[in-house]
């Protein structure tokens, strides 16, 4: 009797759902694009929404965000990160739902197309994405911006780029995150002088006949510059 005298506080409490909605960026053709996909549950069944899903009992919240995104993408061991919590009353008007939200990064080429399309799942370039539901357009914005900021001291690329790339490509995804254009060469003797990229004996000949070499990160030096952050003014 005492010990369930104990947990009433626990018991007595209204109970509360938690979600997870996952912000997925991928960089393809120079366009950076987030996938969505259509609403499988009541309220706004059928509409535009992230993708997402309740917490589990026994799930923490990033497992959560990997199981869903490995059910509607097929890729495992992506880059996740947590971006804010999302709590308002009357954010979600079929219960009281808390949704803490991750953004991903993810190399379109490395994913299923076939099976992302089954899913009801589609991406959409940026600036074309439609009016989502609940407040997720708001948790596009604020994971935008935290990518921006990211840039600026920790490197972006490995997680978007193919493993072989030309610095132009590279540029391409900065100019798209931070949606302006960048000094070709101020950017690239910013970027060589981290000493972060390995040139190869290839050139990438769609854009000009006479072609741009390819290369590719030093993962290595790499993982130690988004450890240990490093200056990268635009």
């Amino acid at each position: 009797m005492k010990a369930l005298e104990n947990h009433l506080p626990y018991i007595e409490q209204p109970k509360i759902l938690v979600a997870t909605d996952c912000i997925v960026f991928g960089f393809d053709e120079g366009i950076l694009k987030l996938l969505v996909f259509r609403r499988r549950i009541d309220p706004l069944k059928g509409e535009w929404s992230l993708i997402g899903s309740f917490v589990n009992e026994e799930e923490s919240v990033p497992d959560a965000a990997r199981r869903v995104l490995l059910q509607f993408t097929g890729l495992e061991n992506i880059f996740l990160e947590e971006l804010k919590a999302y709590s308002d009353v009357d954010r979600d008007s079929g219960a009281r739902c808390i949704s803490i939200a991750q953004y991903a990064l993810i190399r379109i080429n490395d994913y299923d197309r076939e099976q992302v399309e089954l899913h009801g799942a589609k991406w959409f370039a940026l600036d074309d994405v439609p009016q989502l539901v609940l407040d997720h357009n708001t948790m596009i914005t604020d994971a935008l911006d935290r990518l921006r900021q990211k840039t600026t001291h920790k490197p972006i690329g490995f997680e978007l780029l193919p493993e072989k790339f030309t610095i132009p490509q590279l540029q391409s995804l900065y100019e798209a995150i931070h949606r302006t254009k960048l000094d070709d060469r101020n950017f690239r003797k910013k970027l060589l002088s981290f000493d972060l990229l390995i040139k190869l004996d290839e050139k990438d000949k769609s854009t000009s006949k006479k072609g741009a070499f390819l290369y590719r990160f030093n993962y290595d030096k790499y993982k130690k510059l988004e450890e240990s952050g490093f200056n990268f003014v635009l």
